[in-house]
């Protein structure tokens, strides 16, 4: 369940709480009953330890990328002579 972020428009008292999606927002303060704002923070998911790079829990010999070189390209073809005109 997430954590929402509330305070009071009245007297400045600011707390967190656990609240389900399906469960309305809070409108009064607990301390002096003053009407409540949800404070929203700029980051919503928080990336934490390790396993979020290409390189992390990956072991040397499971790689997917191949070691061979890269096939050189073809030559390209040479332009047609250009006809004379008479």
């Amino acid at each position: 369940m997430p954590t929402y972020a509330y305070a009071c428009k009245d007297c400045d008292h600011a707390f967190d709480i656990v609240q389900s999606f399906s469960d309305s927002s809070l409108t009064e303060c607990p301390e002096c009953k003053g009407s409540l704002r949800k404070k929203f923070n700029s980051v919503g998911v928080v990336f934490k330890g390790s396993g979020f790079y290409r390189t992390d829990s990956r072991d040397s010999k499971g790689s997917t990328v191949s070691a061979a070189p890269a096939a050189s390209p073809a030559p390209a073809a040479a332009p047609a002579p250009a006809a004379a005109a008479s």
